[in-house]
Protein backbone atom coordinates (compact mmCIF):
# COMPACT_ATOMS: atom_id res chain seq x y z
CA UNK A 1 0.00 0.00 0.00
CA UNK A 2 1.49 3.27 -1.02
CA UNK A 3 1.60 6.25 1.28
CA UNK A 4 -0.18 9.71 0.45
CA UNK A 5 2.08 12.47 -0.40
CA UNK A 6 1.29 16.00 0.24
CA UNK A 7 1.41 18.17 -2.91
CA UNK A 8 3.80 21.26 -2.03
CA UNK A 9 2.93 24.19 -3.44
CA UNK A 10 5.03 27.01 -5.53
CA UNK A 11 6.92 29.44 -4.18
CA UNK A 12 5.79 31.83 -6.67
CA UNK A 13 2.80 33.15 -8.13
CA UNK A 14 1.71 31.94 -11.20
CA UNK A 15 -0.54 35.04 -12.22
CA UNK A 16 -0.80 38.64 -11.01
CA UNK A 17 1.48 40.48 -8.41
CA UNK A 18 2.88 38.76 -5.28
CA UNK A 19 0.14 38.83 -2.55
CA UNK A 20 1.91 39.88 0.38
CA UNK A 21 1.32 39.99 4.38
CA UNK A 22 3.83 42.50 6.47
CA UNK A 23 5.25 41.34 10.12
CA UNK A 24 6.79 43.93 12.32
CA UNK A 25 7.44 42.95 15.83
CA UNK A 26 9.41 44.89 18.76
CA UNK A 27 10.99 43.07 21.87
CA UNK A 28 9.46 45.44 25.05
CA UNK A 29 6.07 47.11 25.45
CA UNK A 30 8.45 50.20 26.48
CA UNK A 31 9.73 50.16 22.49
CA UNK A 32 5.73 49.80 21.46
CA UNK A 33 4.52 52.65 23.78
CA UNK A 34 7.52 55.47 22.89
CA UNK A 35 9.43 53.69 20.13
CA UNK A 36 9.16 54.47 16.60
CA UNK A 37 10.53 51.18 15.47
CA UNK A 38 7.02 49.87 13.62
CA UNK A 39 6.29 52.86 11.87
CA UNK A 40 9.75 52.62 10.48
CA UNK A 41 9.64 48.96 9.71
CA UNK A 42 5.90 49.47 8.43
CA UNK A 43 6.77 52.21 6.05
CA UNK A 44 10.13 50.33 4.80
CA UNK A 45 8.13 47.14 4.08
CA UNK A 46 5.19 49.75 2.35
CA UNK A 47 8.03 51.00 0.01
CA UNK A 48 9.33 47.85 -1.01
CA UNK A 49 6.12 46.14 -1.37
CA UNK A 50 5.22 49.03 -4.25
CA UNK A 51 8.94 49.03 -5.63
CA UNK A 52 8.56 45.24 -6.91
CA UNK A 53 4.81 46.35 -7.39
CA UNK A 54 3.58 43.52 -5.01
CA UNK A 55 0.23 43.70 -3.21
CA UNK A 56 0.54 44.19 0.71
CA UNK A 57 -2.73 42.46 1.53
CA UNK A 58 -2.01 41.76 5.21
CA UNK A 59 -0.49 42.59 7.82
CA UNK A 60 0.43 41.61 11.62
CA UNK A 61 1.90 43.22 14.90
CA UNK A 62 3.55 42.02 17.64
CA UNK A 63 3.89 45.00 19.92
CA UNK A 64 6.55 43.33 22.97
CA UNK A 65 7.64 40.03 22.56
CA UNK A 66 10.58 38.34 22.47
CA UNK A 67 11.91 36.70 18.96
CA UNK A 68 13.55 33.58 21.04
CA UNK A 69 10.55 31.53 20.82
CA UNK A 70 7.38 31.29 18.95
CA UNK A 71 5.46 32.13 22.21
CA UNK A 72 4.09 35.06 20.25
CA UNK A 73 -0.04 35.39 19.27
CA UNK A 74 -0.12 37.70 16.21
CA UNK A 75 3.17 35.20 15.05
CA UNK A 76 0.93 31.87 15.45
CA UNK A 77 -2.03 34.08 14.11
CA UNK A 78 0.02 34.78 10.77
CA UNK A 79 1.68 31.33 10.48
CA UNK A 80 -1.82 29.62 10.68
CA UNK A 81 -3.23 31.75 7.85
CA UNK A 82 -0.53 31.75 5.84
CA UNK A 83 -0.44 27.92 5.97
CA UNK A 84 -4.32 27.75 5.56
CA UNK A 85 -5.84 25.89 2.08
CA UNK A 86 -7.09 29.07 0.36
CA UNK A 87 -3.52 29.97 -0.20
CA UNK A 88 -3.68 34.04 0.83
CA UNK A 89 -0.32 34.71 0.96
CA UNK A 90 2.59 34.13 -1.60
CA UNK A 91 5.50 35.52 0.69
CA UNK A 92 5.63 37.20 4.27
CA UNK A 93 7.92 40.92 4.48
CA UNK A 94 9.83 41.71 7.34
CA UNK A 95 12.48 44.18 8.30
CA UNK A 96 14.93 41.91 8.97
CA UNK A 97 15.30 38.44 9.60
CA UNK A 98 15.98 38.82 13.22
CA UNK A 99 12.16 40.39 13.27
CA UNK A 100 11.30 36.74 12.56
CA UNK A 101 13.32 34.95 14.77
CA UNK A 102 16.38 35.91 16.57
CA UNK A 103 16.61 31.81 17.03
CA UNK A 104 18.59 30.25 14.30
CA UNK A 105 16.91 26.40 14.59
CA UNK A 106 13.31 27.72 14.59
CA UNK A 107 13.89 30.20 11.90
CA UNK A 108 14.77 27.35 9.95
CA UNK A 109 11.57 25.06 10.64
CA UNK A 110 8.94 28.23 10.34
CA UNK A 111 10.76 28.63 7.07
CA UNK A 112 10.37 25.02 6.12
CA UNK A 113 6.92 24.73 7.22
CA UNK A 114 5.92 28.11 5.01
CA UNK A 115 8.25 26.36 1.75
CA UNK A 116 5.57 23.25 2.17
CA UNK A 117 2.55 25.98 1.75
CA UNK A 118 4.17 28.07 -1.07
CA UNK A 119 5.19 30.98 0.96
CA UNK A 120 8.13 32.92 0.76
CA UNK A 121 10.05 34.88 4.02
CA UNK A 122 11.21 37.93 2.51
CA UNK A 123 13.50 40.28 4.28
CA UNK A 124 13.46 43.97 3.23
CA UNK A 125 16.75 44.96 4.30
CA UNK A 126 18.20 41.62 4.21
CA UNK A 127 17.69 40.67 0.03
CA UNK A 128 18.65 36.88 -0.26
CA UNK A 129 18.06 34.12 -2.76
CA UNK A 130 17.58 30.56 -2.72
CA UNK A 131 20.95 29.22 -3.94
CA UNK A 132 23.03 27.16 -1.76
CA UNK A 133 25.44 30.33 -1.36
CA UNK A 134 22.54 32.74 -0.28
CA UNK A 135 21.11 29.87 1.62
CA UNK A 136 24.22 29.44 3.56
CA UNK A 137 24.62 33.38 3.97
CA UNK A 138 20.97 33.59 5.68
CA UNK A 139 21.66 31.11 8.56
CA UNK A 140 24.77 32.76 9.12
CA UNK A 141 22.94 35.99 9.55
CA UNK A 142 20.56 34.26 11.57
CA UNK A 143 23.44 32.63 13.94
CA UNK A 144 24.97 35.93 14.82
CA UNK A 145 21.09 37.24 15.25
CA UNK A 146 20.93 34.49 17.77
CA UNK A 147 24.18 35.64 19.29
CA UNK A 148 23.65 39.05 19.68
CA UNK A 149 20.26 38.29 21.24
CA UNK A 150 21.64 36.30 24.23
CA UNK A 151 24.54 39.34 24.25
CA UNK A 152 21.99 41.44 24.83
CA UNK A 153 19.91 39.28 27.45
CA UNK A 154 23.36 38.69 29.30
CA UNK A 155 23.92 42.87 29.66
CA UNK A 156 20.59 43.34 30.85
CA UNK A 157 20.65 41.10 33.34
CA UNK A 158 23.72 41.99 34.23
CA UNK A 159 22.91 45.89 34.70
CA UNK A 160 19.66 44.23 36.70
CA UNK A 161 21.67 42.41 38.92
CA UNK A 162 23.90 45.11 39.95
CA UNK A 163 20.63 47.53 40.21
CA UNK A 164 19.16 45.16 42.74
CA UNK A 165 22.35 45.36 44.60
CA UNK A 166 22.11 48.95 45.01
CA UNK A 167 18.54 48.27 46.74
CA UNK A 168 16.62 49.53 43.66
CA UNK A 169 13.66 47.99 42.16
CA UNK A 170 13.43 46.21 38.75
CA UNK A 171 10.24 45.95 37.33
CA UNK A 172 9.13 42.87 39.52
CA UNK A 173 5.31 42.94 40.25
CA UNK A 174 4.68 44.64 43.68
CA UNK A 175 3.22 43.05 46.75
CA UNK A 176 0.24 44.30 48.54
CA UNK A 177 1.22 46.86 50.73
CA UNK A 178 4.25 48.47 49.18
CA UNK A 179 4.49 51.26 46.59
CA UNK A 180 7.52 52.87 44.90
CA UNK A 181 9.36 55.89 45.46
CA UNK A 182 11.48 57.86 42.89
CA UNK A 183 14.51 58.18 45.13
CA UNK A 184 17.08 59.77 42.56
CA UNK A 185 17.61 60.50 38.68
CA UNK A 186 20.28 59.06 36.78
CA UNK A 187 20.11 60.54 33.09
CA UNK A 188 16.71 59.58 31.87
CA UNK A 189 16.34 56.83 34.36
CA UNK A 190 14.29 56.95 37.37
CA UNK A 191 15.67 54.92 40.40
CA UNK A 192 12.97 53.63 42.24
CA UNK A 193 12.93 52.02 45.83
CA UNK A 194 9.96 49.81 47.55
CA UNK A 195 7.74 52.05 50.30
CA UNK A 196 5.69 51.00 52.33
CA UNK A 197 1.65 51.83 51.28
CA UNK A 198 0.02 53.17 54.75
CA UNK A 199 -3.60 51.86 53.76
CA UNK A 200 -2.83 48.65 51.96
CA UNK A 201 -0.27 47.72 54.94
CA UNK A 202 -3.47 47.65 56.98
CA UNK A 203 -4.79 45.32 55.49
CA UNK A 204 -1.99 43.21 55.06
CA UNK A 205 -1.86 43.19 59.19
CA UNK A 206 -5.48 42.69 59.35
CA UNK A 207 -4.77 39.19 57.28
CA UNK A 208 -2.22 37.97 59.16
CA UNK A 209 -4.36 38.93 62.82
CA UNK A 210 -6.93 37.08 61.31
CA UNK A 211 -4.89 34.14 61.01
CA UNK A 212 -3.13 34.09 64.24
CA UNK A 213 -6.34 35.46 66.20
CA UNK A 214 -9.63 35.77 64.56
CA UNK A 215 -11.88 38.95 64.66
CA UNK A 216 -12.67 38.46 68.41
CA UNK A 217 -15.90 36.75 67.42
CA UNK A 218 -14.27 33.11 67.69
CA UNK A 219 -10.99 31.90 67.29
CA UNK A 220 -8.21 31.76 64.58
CA UNK A 221 -9.86 32.13 60.79
CA UNK A 222 -8.78 29.70 58.24
CA UNK A 223 -7.64 30.75 54.76
CA UNK A 224 -10.91 30.49 53.16
CA UNK A 225 -12.95 32.52 56.22
CA UNK A 226 -9.88 35.42 55.99
CA UNK A 227 -11.08 35.14 52.57
CA UNK A 228 -14.86 35.54 53.01
CA UNK A 229 -14.17 38.40 55.97
CA UNK A 230 -12.33 40.09 53.81
CA UNK A 231 -14.57 40.05 50.38
CA UNK A 232 -18.01 40.59 52.74
CA UNK A 233 -16.28 43.94 54.12
CA UNK A 234 -15.44 45.39 50.86
CA UNK A 235 -11.46 44.54 50.91
CA UNK A 236 -10.27 44.47 47.41
CA UNK A 237 -6.54 44.19 46.17
CA UNK A 238 -4.93 46.68 44.15
CA UNK A 239 -6.16 45.83 41.27
CA UNK A 240 -10.09 46.34 42.42
CA UNK A 241 -10.76 42.28 42.56
CA UNK A 242 -12.21 40.22 44.97
CA UNK A 243 -9.62 38.10 47.30
CA UNK A 244 -8.98 34.36 46.61
CA UNK A 245 -7.69 31.34 48.55
CA UNK A 246 -4.46 31.44 46.25
CA UNK A 247 -3.77 35.54 47.49
CA UNK A 248 -4.46 35.02 50.94
CA UNK A 249 -2.16 32.08 51.19
CA UNK A 250 0.74 34.18 48.70
CA UNK A 251 0.39 37.23 51.47
CA UNK A 252 0.42 34.66 54.28
CA UNK A 253 4.07 32.76 53.57
CA UNK A 254 5.42 36.12 51.63
CA UNK A 255 8.53 36.78 53.26
CA UNK A 256 8.68 40.33 51.68
CA UNK A 257 6.54 40.90 54.64
CA UNK A 258 9.35 41.15 57.05
CA UNK A 259 12.13 42.51 54.90
CA UNK A 260 12.93 39.84 52.97
CA UNK A 261 12.76 41.21 49.04
CA UNK A 262 14.86 39.52 46.27
CA UNK A 263 15.98 39.17 42.50
CA UNK A 264 17.82 36.58 40.49
CA UNK A 265 15.59 33.91 42.49
CA UNK A 266 13.88 32.43 39.17
CA UNK A 267 14.51 32.12 35.52
CA UNK A 268 12.16 34.37 33.54
CA UNK A 269 11.61 31.76 30.72
CA UNK A 270 11.54 28.47 32.35
CA UNK A 271 10.10 29.47 36.30
CA UNK A 272 12.89 27.23 37.56
CA UNK A 273 14.56 27.96 40.62
CA UNK A 274 18.30 29.51 40.49
CA UNK A 275 20.56 28.06 43.22
CA UNK A 276 20.34 30.69 46.06
CA UNK A 277 23.91 31.72 45.47
CA UNK A 278 22.89 33.79 42.49
CA UNK A 279 19.91 35.35 44.55
CA UNK A 280 20.47 38.78 44.92
CA UNK A 281 18.84 39.91 48.52
CA UNK A 282 17.01 43.31 49.16
CA UNK A 283 16.68 45.48 51.34
CA UNK A 284 12.56 46.60 52.20
CA UNK A 285 10.98 47.94 55.15
CA UNK A 286 8.73 45.35 57.23
CA UNK A 287 5.60 45.27 57.83
CA UNK A 288 4.99 42.25 60.13
CA UNK A 289 7.28 41.18 62.73
CA UNK A 290 9.33 38.48 61.83
CA UNK A 291 8.06 36.21 65.32
CA UNK A 292 4.27 36.77 64.27
CA UNK A 293 5.10 35.83 60.33
CA UNK A 294 6.93 32.31 61.51
CA UNK A 295 4.42 31.53 63.84
CA UNK A 296 1.82 31.79 61.04
CA UNK A 297 4.45 29.55 59.02
CA UNK A 298 4.73 26.98 61.89
CA UNK A 299 0.80 27.30 61.90
CA UNK A 300 0.18 26.73 57.95
CA UNK A 301 2.53 23.75 58.02
CA UNK A 302 0.79 21.99 60.60
CA UNK A 303 -2.81 22.35 58.94
CA UNK A 304 -1.32 21.60 55.71
CA UNK A 305 -3.25 17.79 54.53
CA UNK A 306 0.43 16.34 53.66
CA UNK A 307 1.65 17.45 57.39
CA UNK A 308 -1.39 15.93 59.25
CA UNK A 309 -2.54 13.04 56.94
CA UNK A 310 -6.37 11.94 56.69
CA UNK A 311 -5.92 9.12 59.50
CA UNK A 312 -4.44 11.50 61.76
CA UNK A 313 -8.65 12.28 61.90
CA UNK A 314 -10.08 9.58 60.99
CA UNK A 315 -8.46 6.65 61.99
CA UNK A 316 -10.21 3.95 64.37
CA UNK A 317 -7.72 4.83 67.29
CA UNK A 318 -8.78 7.14 69.58
CA UNK A 319 -5.37 9.43 70.24
CA UNK A 320 -3.54 9.17 66.90
CA UNK A 321 -1.71 12.13 65.94
CA UNK A 322 -2.40 13.65 69.68
CA UNK A 323 -0.44 10.73 72.06
CA UNK A 324 3.74 11.64 71.66
CA UNK A 325 6.85 10.17 73.49
CA UNK A 326 7.99 12.57 75.91
CA UNK A 327 11.47 10.97 75.64
CA UNK A 328 11.98 11.10 71.90
CA UNK A 329 8.95 13.47 70.69
CA UNK A 330 8.00 10.87 68.19
CA UNK A 331 4.27 9.61 68.13
CA UNK A 332 2.87 6.92 69.95
CA UNK A 333 1.40 3.92 67.45
CA UNK A 334 -0.48 0.89 68.26
CA UNK A 335 0.78 -2.03 68.60
CA UNK A 336 -1.14 -5.40 68.88
CA UNK A 337 -0.24 -8.56 71.00
CA UNK A 338 -1.58 -11.78 71.64
CA UNK A 339 -1.96 -13.83 74.83
CA UNK A 340 -1.87 -17.42 75.61
CA UNK A 341 -5.48 -17.63 75.86
CA UNK A 342 -6.02 -15.74 72.43
CA UNK A 343 -7.21 -12.96 73.15
CA UNK A 344 -5.59 -9.73 70.97
CA UNK A 345 -3.92 -6.67 73.53
CA UNK A 346 -3.97 -3.00 72.04
CA UNK A 347 -1.14 -0.58 73.33
CA UNK A 348 0.03 2.77 72.93
CA UNK A 349 4.11 2.61 71.83
CA UNK A 350 6.43 4.84 70.92
CA UNK A 351 7.14 4.67 67.05
CA UNK A 352 10.93 5.23 67.80
CA UNK A 353 11.10 2.50 70.20
CA UNK A 354 9.08 0.62 67.71
CA UNK A 355 11.23 0.99 64.61
CA UNK A 356 14.86 0.94 66.17
CA UNK A 357 14.51 -0.10 69.59
CA UNK A 358 16.09 0.97 73.11
CA UNK A 359 18.95 2.65 71.23
CA UNK A 360 16.68 5.21 69.60
CA UNK A 361 14.07 5.64 72.45
CA UNK A 362 13.17 4.16 76.10
CA UNK A 363 9.55 5.28 75.56
CA UNK A 364 7.41 2.94 77.24
CA UNK A 365 4.54 1.14 76.31
CA UNK A 366 0.55 1.52 77.50
CA UNK A 367 -2.72 -0.27 77.29
CA UNK A 368 -4.57 1.55 74.28
CA UNK A 369 -8.48 1.47 76.32
CA UNK A 370 -5.80 2.58 79.65
CA UNK A 371 -4.53 5.65 78.29
CA UNK A 372 -7.74 6.47 76.45
CA UNK A 373 -9.35 5.91 79.30
CA UNK A 374 -7.35 8.48 81.79
CA UNK A 375 -7.24 11.43 78.91
CA UNK A 376 -11.44 11.23 78.46
CA UNK A 377 -11.82 10.59 82.25
CA UNK A 378 -9.51 13.57 83.00
CA UNK A 379 -10.77 15.89 80.75
CA UNK A 380 -14.38 15.57 82.18
CA UNK A 381 -13.19 16.01 85.54
CA UNK A 382 -10.55 18.60 85.65
CA UNK A 383 -11.70 20.70 82.42
CA UNK A 384 -15.46 20.60 81.03
CA UNK A 385 -17.03 21.68 84.26
CA UNK A 386 -18.71 24.96 84.12
CA UNK A 387 -16.41 26.45 86.85
CA UNK A 388 -13.02 25.53 85.50
CA UNK A 389 -14.01 25.90 81.88
CA UNK A 390 -14.92 30.01 82.72
CA UNK A 391 -11.94 30.17 84.75
CA UNK A 392 -9.39 28.38 81.98
CA UNK A 393 -10.89 31.61 79.60
CA UNK A 394 -10.69 34.14 82.01
CA UNK A 395 -6.99 35.23 80.70
CA UNK A 396 -8.29 34.83 77.25
CA UNK A 397 -10.94 37.40 77.54
CA UNK A 398 -8.30 39.46 79.48
CA UNK A 399 -5.63 39.12 76.32
CA UNK A 400 -7.82 39.89 73.56
CA UNK A 401 -9.25 42.89 75.36
CA UNK A 402 -5.60 44.56 75.79
CA UNK A 403 -5.26 43.62 71.69
CA UNK A 404 -8.94 45.68 71.01
CA UNK A 405 -7.28 48.14 73.32
CA UNK A 406 -4.15 48.36 71.01
CA UNK A 407 -6.31 48.69 67.94
CA UNK A 408 -8.90 51.30 69.14
CA UNK A 409 -5.11 53.48 70.03
CA UNK A 410 -4.40 53.16 66.53
CA UNK A 411 -8.03 54.37 65.38
CA UNK A 412 -7.76 57.42 67.72
CA UNK A 413 -4.45 58.29 66.76
CA UNK A 414 -5.40 58.50 63.04
CA UNK A 415 -8.30 60.21 63.92
CA UNK A 416 -6.30 63.15 65.47
CA UNK A 417 -4.33 63.02 62.51
CA UNK A 418 -7.17 63.92 60.47
CA UNK A 419 -8.55 66.48 62.82
CA UNK A 420 -5.00 68.31 63.15
CA UNK A 421 -4.18 68.42 59.65
CA UNK A 422 -7.57 69.74 58.52
CA UNK A 423 -6.64 72.73 61.34
CA UNK A 424 -3.78 73.37 59.98
CA UNK A 425 -5.19 73.52 56.55
CA UNK A 426 -8.03 75.84 57.78
CA UNK A 427 -5.81 78.02 59.19
CA UNK A 428 -3.36 78.66 56.22
CA UNK A 429 -6.72 79.28 53.87
CA UNK A 430 -7.70 81.56 56.56
CA UNK A 431 -4.61 83.48 56.54
CA UNK A 432 -4.38 83.78 52.46
CA UNK A 433 -7.64 84.79 52.52
CA UNK A 434 -7.18 87.73 54.76
CA UNK A 435 -4.28 88.71 52.76
CA UNK A 436 -1.37 88.30 55.95
CA UNK A 437 0.24 85.79 53.59
CA UNK A 438 0.78 85.34 49.29
CA UNK A 439 -0.10 81.65 47.97
CA UNK A 440 3.83 81.32 47.26
CA UNK A 441 5.59 77.97 45.90
CA UNK A 442 6.63 77.38 49.73
CA UNK A 443 3.04 76.96 50.89
CA UNK A 444 2.01 75.18 48.01
CA UNK A 445 4.59 72.64 48.97
CA UNK A 446 3.25 72.67 52.75
CA UNK A 447 -0.33 72.82 51.62
CA UNK A 448 0.00 69.96 49.31
CA UNK A 449 2.11 67.96 52.55
CA UNK A 450 -1.03 68.33 54.71
CA UNK A 451 -3.39 67.48 52.09
CA UNK A 452 -1.48 63.90 51.50
CA UNK A 453 -1.02 63.48 55.07
CA UNK A 454 -4.78 63.74 55.88
CA UNK A 455 -6.22 61.90 52.63
CA UNK A 456 -3.28 59.28 53.75
CA UNK A 457 -5.15 58.79 57.31
CA UNK A 458 -8.54 59.24 56.19
CA UNK A 459 -8.01 56.22 53.55
CA UNK A 460 -6.41 54.14 56.47
CA UNK A 461 -9.44 54.75 58.87
CA UNK A 462 -11.86 53.87 56.16
CA UNK A 463 -10.28 50.40 55.59
CA UNK A 464 -9.21 49.77 58.87
CA UNK A 465 -11.52 47.31 60.31
CA UNK A 466 -12.00 46.84 64.00
CA UNK A 467 -12.93 43.87 65.15
CA UNK A 468 -16.14 44.26 67.79
CA UNK A 469 -15.25 43.67 71.53
CA UNK A 470 -15.41 40.33 73.07
CA UNK A 471 -17.82 39.74 75.77
CA UNK A 472 -16.38 39.90 78.92
CA UNK A 473 -16.99 36.42 79.39
CA UNK A 474 -19.25 33.72 77.67
CA UNK A 475 -22.60 33.47 79.19
CA UNK A 476 -23.50 30.83 82.03
CA UNK A 477 -25.75 28.95 79.39
CA UNK A 478 -23.73 28.32 76.27
CA UNK A 479 -20.93 27.08 78.46
CA UNK A 480 -22.61 24.52 80.26
CA UNK A 481 -24.33 23.76 77.06
CA UNK A 482 -20.61 23.11 75.65
CA UNK A 483 -19.42 20.89 79.26
CA UNK A 484 -22.55 18.88 78.29
CA UNK A 485 -22.02 18.36 74.80
CA UNK A 486 -18.12 17.42 75.38
CA UNK A 487 -18.88 15.01 78.59
CA UNK A 488 -21.05 12.88 76.43
CA UNK A 489 -19.06 13.27 72.67
CA UNK A 490 -16.04 11.92 74.06
CA UNK A 491 -16.75 9.52 76.18
CA UNK A 492 -19.37 7.46 73.86
CA UNK A 493 -19.92 7.04 69.91
CA UNK A 494 -18.15 6.02 67.34
CA UNK A 495 -14.09 6.67 67.29
CA UNK A 496 -13.72 9.10 64.20
CA UNK A 497 -16.36 10.88 66.13
CA UNK A 498 -14.77 11.35 69.48
CA UNK A 499 -11.69 11.99 67.81
CA UNK A 500 -13.47 15.22 65.96
CA UNK A 501 -14.42 16.33 69.31
CA UNK A 502 -11.11 15.59 71.36
CA UNK A 503 -9.04 17.17 68.79
CA UNK A 504 -11.01 20.56 68.55
CA UNK A 505 -9.95 21.47 72.24
CA UNK A 506 -6.62 19.01 72.23
CA UNK A 507 -3.36 19.68 70.43
CA UNK A 508 -1.01 16.54 71.98
CA UNK A 509 -1.27 14.29 74.89
CA UNK A 510 2.46 14.04 76.11
CA UNK A 511 3.02 10.68 77.58
CA UNK A 512 6.12 10.01 80.01
CA UNK A 513 7.38 7.17 82.15
CA UNK A 514 5.83 8.55 85.13
CA UNK A 515 3.32 11.31 84.32
CA UNK A 516 1.24 11.85 81.34
CA UNK A 517 0.30 15.67 80.10
CA UNK A 518 -2.75 16.66 78.13
CA UNK A 519 -1.72 19.88 76.01
CA UNK A 520 -4.46 22.54 74.81
CA UNK A 521 -5.14 25.68 72.88
CA UNK A 522 -7.32 28.08 74.83
CA UNK A 523 -8.29 30.19 71.54
CA UNK A 524 -9.34 26.73 70.19
CA UNK A 525 -11.14 26.29 73.83
CA UNK A 526 -12.97 28.90 73.24
CA UNK A 527 -13.71 28.70 69.52
CA UNK A 528 -14.74 25.43 70.44
CA UNK A 529 -17.63 27.21 73.13
CA UNK A 530 -18.69 29.37 70.93
CA UNK A 531 -19.56 27.06 68.22
CA UNK A 532 -21.10 24.63 70.76
CA UNK A 533 -24.61 26.30 69.83
CA UNK A 534 -24.59 23.59 66.75
CA UNK A 535 -24.99 19.72 67.76
CA UNK A 536 -22.41 18.72 64.94
CA UNK A 537 -19.57 17.68 65.09
CA UNK A 538 -16.32 20.04 65.05
CA UNK A 539 -14.87 20.49 61.30
CA UNK A 540 -11.81 18.63 60.46
CA UNK A 541 -8.92 20.12 61.38
CA UNK A 542 -7.12 19.85 57.83
CA UNK A 543 -8.63 18.65 54.30
CA UNK A 544 -8.87 15.20 53.40
CA UNK A 545 -6.92 14.12 50.23
CA UNK A 546 -8.20 11.58 47.00
CA UNK A 547 -11.80 12.59 48.20
CA UNK A 548 -14.31 10.92 46.01
CA UNK A 549 -15.92 13.51 43.71
CA UNK A 550 -18.26 10.91 41.87
CA UNK A 551 -19.96 9.78 45.16
CA UNK A 552 -18.64 6.23 44.25
CA UNK A 553 -17.50 6.81 47.66
CA UNK A 554 -19.09 8.33 51.46
CA UNK A 555 -22.83 8.40 50.41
Amino acid sequence: MSRPTRKVRPLAPTDGPMRTCGYLRVSTGRQAEGDLSIPDQRRQVQAFCASKGWSLVGEFVEPGASGTDDNRPEFQKMIERATDDDHPYDAIAVHSFSRFFRDSFALELYLRKLGKAGVRLISVTQEIGDDPAQVMMRQVIALFDEYQSKENAKHVLRAMKENARQGFYNGAPLPLGYGLDEVEKRGVRVKKRLAVDPVEAETVKLIFRLYRHGDGKTGPLGIKSITCHLNERGFRTRLGARFGVATIHGILTNRTYVGEWGFNKRCSKTLTQKPVTEHIPISVPAIIETTEFEAVQATLKAHNPRAMPARVVTGPILLTGLATCTVCNGPMTLRTGTSKSGRVHKYYNCSTNARIGKTGCTGRTIPMDKLDTLVTDHLVTELLQPDRLRATLASLWTMRHEKTAQVDGRVATLRAEVTTAEAKLKRLYQMVEEGMTDLDEILKDRLATLKQERDQAKAALDRIQVAERPPAEIASELIERFGQLMRANVTAGDIPFRKAWLQSIVERVEVGADVIRIVGDKASLETAVISAGSSAAPGVRSSVRKWRARKDSNL
